[in-house]
């Protein structure tokens, strides 16, 4: 006989792996919708299926972590674990309220370190082992794609830049499908392959953010909910997020954090995803939406740094970070125009032209603004849940 609590329950983590679809399609897809490479259906579907891998695979241990490795699964009576995942899914809610991807796993482990602190049962070694790794990666997404667009990123856009046609990229004719007119083959290619990383996004997603949706419910004894049925149910809410409130955070992270080419589009996403795949096979749960975000503005910083060297920095000589240092691409080579010269080189640091730049490397109102939620949603996910479980008897 299934309890009206644990229907209750169920009907929770649903509502939390909506926010969660909401927030995580935006930050996964963001790039590849903004560059006009997919549209936001095609996003919300393929989000849908590869997450539902991730969370499968990768995604079993993040669910023991917060099942029972933060806190003793000893703990999660059904009805605090319907209380914790209902203090995600609110904090969760304002975020995408705002159009702001949430970092749904600070969230939850806010939630869960609540309850632990007031119950005094919180496990330090595991908790310090997580906060760890969240001040580490965010910092590694930021210097590795700084490291990238202030020594890489040019000669790569001269020699791999794929230039984004008006128009869809294929076209049936009969029972043939093939390029459509205006499509190059290289255009092609760099379609597919901002898809494929962004579906490695969204796997790495999955497999982390799965578990906010369910972990508790799965750690917890009296539900008696398998492993395999908690994910089949926070997947198919991020489906349902992915087709719903996604919007939104598809537009801010595509559109408003910078105007990010092709080229920048596979940069960001292979950096950000690879490093949350690396957390959740360690059982770490991590935010994509920091290292994703992290990642764009360390790539255009290190790209608009390249006007000034290290010498002239250290004379006090900085460069002027208010360009649109992604968006002007460099042209191939032998092209001419962009940033190559007559014969197709990249100028060295330094010798860059400050004219060439003309608008905004990223919206610094924006970024403030994801900043912000980023710090305020564990924290009321924290405040809240210490304070009902340390002052009303549950």
């Amino acid at each position: 006989m299934v309890s009206l609590l644990l229907v209750v329950g169920l009907a929770v983590a649903v509502f939390v792996g909506f926010n969660i679809g909401g927030s995580s399609t935006g930050v996964a897809f963001g790039p590849a919708v903004g560059s006009g490479l997919v549209s936001k259906l095609a996003a919300a579907l393929l989000m849908s299926v590869f997450a539902l891998l991730g969370a499968a695979t990768a995604g079993r241990g993040v669910i023991d972590t917060l099942g029972g490795a933060i806190v003793p699964s000893s703990e999660f009576t059904l009805l605090v674990s319907v209380i914790i995942l209902l203090f995600v899914g609110l904090a969760l809610l304002v975020s995408n309220t705002f159009g702001v991807p949430a970092s749904t796993s600070m969230t939850a482990v806010g939630a869960i370190a609540g309850l632990g602190v007031a119950t005094g049962t919180l496990q330090e070694p595991e908790m310090a082992r997580i906060v760890g790794w969240w001040l580490v990666s965010p910092v590694l997404a930021f210097w590795i794609c700084a490291v990238v667009g202030r020594y890489l990123y040019p000669y790569l856009d001269a020699n791999f830049r794929i230039d984004r046609s008006s128009g869809p990229v294929l076209e049936r004719d009969g029972l043939s499908v093939g390029l459509a007119d205006g499509t190059s083959r290289e255009e092609f290619v760099g379609t597919v392959a901002v898809v494929v990383v962004a579906c490695y996004m969204a796997f790495s997603a999955g497999a982390s953010n799965a578990a906010n949706a369910v972990g508790p419910l799965v750690g917890s004894p009296e539900a008696n909910l398998s492993t395999d049925l908690g994910i089949l149910v926070a997947c198919g809410a991020i489906g349902l997020g992915a087709f719903t409130i996604a919007r939104r955070t598809l537009d801010t992270v595509g559109n408003d954090l910078t105007d990010l080419p092709i080229l920048a589009a596979l940069i960001v996403e292979v950096v950000s995803a690879s490093l949350i795949a690396f957390l959740s096979w360690i059982d770490v749960p991590a935010s994509l939406a920091v290292s994703a975000t992290m990642s764009i503005v360390g790539l255009g910083w290190g790209r608009a740094t390249r006007t000034t060297t290290i010498g002239d920095a250290v004379r006090g000589d900085a460069p002027e970070v208010s360009v649109d240092a992604l968006a002007a691409e460099t042209a191939p080579a032998g092209g001419g125009g962009g940033e190559t010269d007559d014969a197709g080189e990249v100028p060295g640091l330094g010798e860059e032209d400050d004219d060439l730049l003309a608008e905004d490397l990223f919206d610094p109102g924006t970024t403030g603004r994801v900043i912000f939620f980023w710090i305020l949603t564990p924290s009321l996910s924290f405040a809240a849940s210490w304070a009902l479980f340390q002052f009303v008897p549950i």
